[in-house]
């Protein structure tokens, strides 16, 4: 069974504008939101969840890849989303997770976790064997020998795996021109685009590797690889995508008719700047902490109204309770937020780094979330109020697309950059 992902290929070698949003999260509600827009439109979906994320020992969201699969099928069901139209994907899987283990062991627990992730159902595969691990030389570059080498025996693996369940032919993405999964630490003023030497170093490496590996034929199935085009964020800053700075990594596609690029952190550019992307082949465009920021302000923004409607005693006092969790655990903020007290404080609530993704599943979180939502059930939002703080839910209820309901009000801030996303990959307008 061919893979979606294949008909971009054939569509941009035929001429066509066409690229995929790669929705990198594990948000219920986020995802609930993807999927309820992509109801109108009948276009897969790709949902993808990284190796520190869903891994054999269930990662930092307690999620093997079969718990993933099931997770965000359970929400395309109670949406009434077609399965079929899912496409699952895993983001830097490989070593990355046991980086301070030896190569042997640090493979072989990479070897497992892509194993399960291809039994589960996972179609797109970014194989990132980028990282040095514990007995790597200390003070010499990883070479693109020994990254391409991992990268091919992690292949065999997944490829052992689809023959034992068969179905949609897996692809593969390589290269890792990004910072770790999480977000840039630092913000980067020395941005660099990637060289076109280095695009080629890579693709060469892989090809040779594959051949050693009698696994050639298999090339077909890498459709893309990962650059940075130019585009970053960090705690207050966003790097713009610069088309022209790009020029000379993007017109190099043109001797690799079967690939394209695909750009991560392309988080909170405009999008005209996606679509710029898409067109100069950044075709697969991974966003990430920029849908549960959406999210976060769906909520802040309702718990405003909550101010005005509920009496103290009963709100749910969603941005409290964030602050609260966060302030007790600060493991997944303190290294990415810096400053005075006021400056982390701020930080934790308006980042672009948006590390309050962490925490959304804690109890106390889905708690007040839930409480949030309950509280609004037998109240009528005055269109008035809905204008101040939610001005542009309330000009797509005022022209009726969309229920002044809680919950609805929330999702549709996800909504609103999905479609940015849409209007980026598709050919039509």
């Amino acid at each position: 069974m061919n893979n979606p992902i294949h008909t971009i290929l054939h569509n941009r070698h035929n001429g066509k504008h066409s690229g995929i949003a790669s929705f990198c999260t594990a948000n219920d509600l986020v995802i609930e939101a993807i999927f309820s827009q992509a109801k109108t439109s009948g276009d897969y979906v790709l949902i993808e969840g990284t190796a520190n994320q869903i891994n054999q020992f269930g990662g930092y969201t307690g999620m093997k890849p079969s718990d993933f699969r099931d997770y965000v099928y359970s929400i395309a069901d109670r949406t009434g989303f077609d399965r079929s139209r899912v496409i699952l994907g895993g983001d830097h899987m490989g070593p990355l997770v046991w980086s301070d283990l030896p190569a042997e062991q640090a493979m072989n627990n990479a070897k497992d976790l892509l194993r399960l992730c291809v039994k589960a159902g996972f179609r797109k595969i970014h194989l990132d064997t980028s990282m040095k691990l514990a007995d790597d030389p200390v003070n010499e570059r990883l070479s693109d020998e020994v990254i391409a080498e991992r990268g091919a025996v992690l292949l065999e693996v997944c490829e052992e795996a689809y023959r034992e369940v068969g179905g949609m032919r897996p692809v593969y993405i390589i290269g890792s021109e990004v910072p770790i999964p999480g977000g840039a630490q630092e913000e980067d003023a020395g941005l660099q685009v990637t060289s076109v030497k280095d695009f080629a170093a890579t693709v060469s490496a892989y090809r040779e590797k594959f051949t050693q590996h009698g696994i050639y034929e298999r090339w077909n199935d890498v459709v893309g690889v990962v650059v940075q085009p130019g585009v970053e964020f960090g705690d207050k800053d966003v790097h713009e995508y610069d088309r022209d700075a790009a020029k000379g990594l993007c017109s190099v596609l043109e001797d690799y008719p079967g690939l394209i690029f695909e750009g991560h952190s392309t988080d909170y550019q405009t999008r005209e700047k996606l679509r710029e992307m898409v067109e100069d082949g950044i075709a697969i465009l991974k966003v990430g902490p920029a849908l549960t920021f959406a999210l976060r302000e769906g909520l802040f923004a309702l718990s405003m109204i909550e101010r005005e409607l509920v009496p103290e005693s009963q709100r749910a006092d969603f941005p409290a309770a964030l602050e609260s969790v966060m302030t007790a655990n600060p493991k997944n903020w303190q290294k990415y937020y810096h400053g005075s007290e006021h400056e982390q404080a701020l930080a934790r609530k308006y980042s672009y780094s948006d590390r309050c993704r962490y925490y959304m599943t804690q109890p106390e979180i889905q708690a007040s979330i839930t409480k949030l939502f309950a509280n609004f059930e037998n109240l009528e939002i005055p269109a008035g109020l809905l204008s101040q703080y939610m001005p542009r839910q309330y000009d797509r209820v005022r022209h009726g697309l969309l229920e002044a309901r809680a919950r609805e009000l929330v999702k549709d801030n996800v909504i609103l950059l999905v479609n940015d996303y849409n209007y980026a990959v598709r050919e039509e307008i």
